[in-house]
């Protein structure tokens, strides 16, 4: 099955400034037309899998309790918009300390074993830092990177750059391979 791998902070919602982490539910906010871009891929038969570096857990800024009631937000409001996540795999690892961290495979590798019908030359990571081109890169995705409206394309590995997740997919529904990138 097509899989679309979805970076959290930046991807679906709103990125905190850096050093920083969503650690309250009330603090997550979706960025505009993701829970769309969402739905789209539910509606056309696509696994959307969460993998997400959240090393808050690490530093004892959050539990992993708070991890997951901040993921039980994003579920509801995506699932107030029709949409919904197939999976979530999350690293609540220092850097250093493992190979789930992006830019390693980790992640990407483990809903590959739990799903096995996942076909990684037919999935795409979708993240709005290098580290998700190179984890998707290693787990032998395709890669999309996301970059802001009137930001210069970074130099970077991905196979396509685009402005937002619902250009992106927007963009990989209508590719004349059936989305692959």
């Amino acid at each position: 099955m097509r899989t679309f791998f979805l970076d959290r902070d930046g991807t679906l919602n709103a990125k905190p400034p850096d050093g920083r982490y969503v650690m309250d539910p009330a603090e997550l906010v979706l960025l505009p037309g993701a829970a769309e871009a969402v739905r789209e891929l539910n509606a056309h038969g696509r696994r959307v899998v969460l993998v997400t570096n959240q090393r808050g857990v690490a530093r004892r800024l959050m539990t992993s309790a708070d991890l997951a009631a901040v993921h039980a937000r994003l579920a509801a409001l995506l699932r107030g918009h029709g949409a919904f996540l197939d999976a979530v795999y999350v690293c609540p690892h220092e850097v250093g300390e493992c190979g789930c961290r992006k830019p390693l495979p980790g992640l990407l590798r483990a809903a590959m074993r739990d799903f096995p019908d996942i076909d990684p030359a037919d999935s795409v990571m979708i993240g709005d830092s290098e580290s998700d081109v190179l984890a998707g890169k290693a787990a032998g995705t395709g890669t999309v990177l996301l970059q802001g409206p009137g930001k210069p394309p970074d130099n970077t590995a991905a196979d396509l750059v685009t402005t937002d997740l619902r250009m992106a997919v927007g963009l990989l529904l209508t590719s004349s391979k059936g989305g692959c990138v």
